[in-house]
C-alpha cells in the first residue's frame, strides 16, 4: 500500500491544533501545536504534530528556534523551503511585535495645545475644513478626522456626523476646529451657533465638547475662552 501525506484530517478532531485554537484561544495551545498550525502538513512518514515536535526538539525549544536560519530549518527532514520560510516569517513577525512601541498620544491641556496640533496644516488651507479631535479620559488624542469641507453652516455640520464617530472611537470628549482661509480667526455668528448646538448635543449623550477653535494664519480663537462654552 502506498503511503500518503498525513494531514490534520488524519488526527482526531479534538487533537487538531487549529480546532483547539479556535475553541480555546491561542494562549491555550502548546508551542508544538502552534508550530503544527504553521506547518500545515506532515510527511509521508509522520504526522504534522510529530514533525512539529521534532523541529522543536532539534532546536531544544523556542529560544534557539527564534534565531534559526533557512539553511538550518531546511536541513531538517520534512522541512522544505516553503515550510522554512513560513516559520521564519512567523518568528520575524513575533520579534517585530515585541519591539513595537506605540507612539505616545498627544495630550491637549489648553486651547494652545489644541491649536498647535492642527495649526500648521489648517492655516494654509484654501477652503474651510471642519476637523474634530476625539479625546480619551486623559485628554489624549485618539483620532483626528475632517468631518466636512466648505463654509461653516449649521445645516451641514450635523451633530450626528460628529458624535457618531465619537461613539465609534469611545471618545470621552471632543475638540472641534475649523479654519478661516482669510487668516482672520474672528468667529462668525454661524461659528457661535454651531458651537452651541454641538455643545448641547454633547451634553445629552455624555461626550463633552471641550472647545471649538477657529484657526487663522498663525493665530486662533478659542470659543471656550470667549465664553461660548
Amino acid at each position: 500500500m502506498t503511503k500518503t501525506n498525513m494531514t490534520m484530517k488524519d488526527v482526531p478532531k479534538e487533537d487538531r491544533p487549529r480546532e483547539r485554537l479556535l475553541e480555546l484561544g491561542a494562549t491555550h495551545v502548546s508551542n508544538q501545536e502552534l508550530l503544527a498550525i504553521l506547518l500545515g502538513t506532515g510527511t509521508r512518514e509522520e504526522s504534522v504534530q510529530t514533525l512539529a515536535e521534532r523541529v522543536l526538539m532539534h532546536f531544544e525549544g523556542l529560544n534557539l528556534l527564534r534565531e534559526s536560519t533557512i539553511e538550518e530549518l531546511t536541513a531538517i527532514k520534512g522541512i522544505g523551503s516553503v515550510k522554512g520560510v513560513l516559520i521564519l516569517a512567523a518568528i520575524e513577525l513575533g520579534k517585530r511585535m515585541q519591539k513595537y512601541k506605540p507612539q505616545e498620544k498627544y495630550v491637549i491641556r489648553s486651547p494652545e495645545d489644541g491649536a498647535d496640533y492642527v495649526m500648521e496644516e489648517m492655516r494654509v488651507l484654501k477652503q474651510e475644513h471642519f476637523v474634530v479631535l476625539f479625546l480619551n479620559t486623559k485628554n489624549q488624542v485618539l483620532h483626528r478626522q475632517t468631518i466636512f469641507i466648505g463654509s461653516l453652516n449649521a445645516s451641514i455640520v450635523h451633530p450626528r456626523e460628529v458624535f457618531r464617530e465619537a461613539v465609534k472611537r469611545s471618545a470621552a470628549s471632543i475638540i472641534c476646529a475649523h479654519n478661516h482661509p482669510s487668516g482672520d480667526p474672528s468667529p462668525s455668528q454661524e461659528d457661535i451657533h454651531v458651537t452651541k448646538r454641538l455643545s448641547e448635543c454633547g451634553k445629552m449623550i455624555g461626550i463633552e465638547l471641550l472647545d471649538h477653535l477657529v484657526i487663522g494664519d498663525h493665530k486662533f480663537v478659542s470659543l471656550k475662552e470667549k465664553g461660548y462654552l
